[in-house]
This record gives C-alpha cells, structure tokens and sequence, in this order.
C-alpha cells in the first residue's frame, strides 16, 4: 500500500508514522486490497487534527478526527476508518450469502 504523509503547520514524527503504519496494516487485512492511503495531520491553535483516507478497489475510506494531543486524534481517525472498513465487508459477505428470493408473479 502506498501511504503519504502531510504535515500542515506539523512535523511528522517517526512515532506517528509507526502508529499509522500499524493502524494502516490492521485496515488492509480487513480489506485485503487497498491500495492508496493519505495520512494528513494538522495543527490550529490549541486542536490537532487527524485525517486518514484510504482509497480501496471499488470505495474509498475517510475519516477526520480533532483531539487535544494528535496520537489520540491519529488513533481516532484510523479506528474510525477501520470500522468503516469493517462495516463494508460485512455489508458485501451479507449480499453475498444471502442474495434476493425470487418472488414469482402473481396472475
């Protein structure tokens, strides 16, 4: 999976990176094929915003979170994209394990 890092008004640190990397890894095993991600981290005042996008095969995965301290906005947004995550799969197993009954028409 390809990851890019933005900092705005931030600087990323190995810390940060390594606790996106391994929030990113837990993701792509629930997807299995992901192929793009965006970790953008950002800094106002006295708010530290986290925002995660993963681009999947067929949808794409966005979460923003704001927190006082940015491990806990960055942890946040990756739970929250992997929930999203989570709830597609199941989404896409129920289709698939239980399509429409047929109704037959009524003469």
């Amino acid at each position: 999976m390809n990851v890019e890092y933005t900092g705005r008004n931030i600087a990323i640190t190995p810390k940060l990176r390594a606790q996106a990397e391994t929030g990113l890894s837990r993701i792509d095993k629930v997807t299995n094929r992901c192929t793009n991600a965006h970790v953008i981290l950002g800094e106002d005042k006295y708010r530290k915003i986290a925002e995660v996008t993963v681009q999947c095969r067929n949808e794409t995965f966005v979460a923003t979170c704001e927190a006082a301290e940015m491990e806990q906005a960055l942890r946040d947004a990756l739970y929250t994209v992997e929930q999203q995550a989570i709830r597609s799969k199941e989404r896409f197993a129920t289709v698939r394990s239980r399509p429409r009954e047929a109704v037959a028409p009524t003469l």
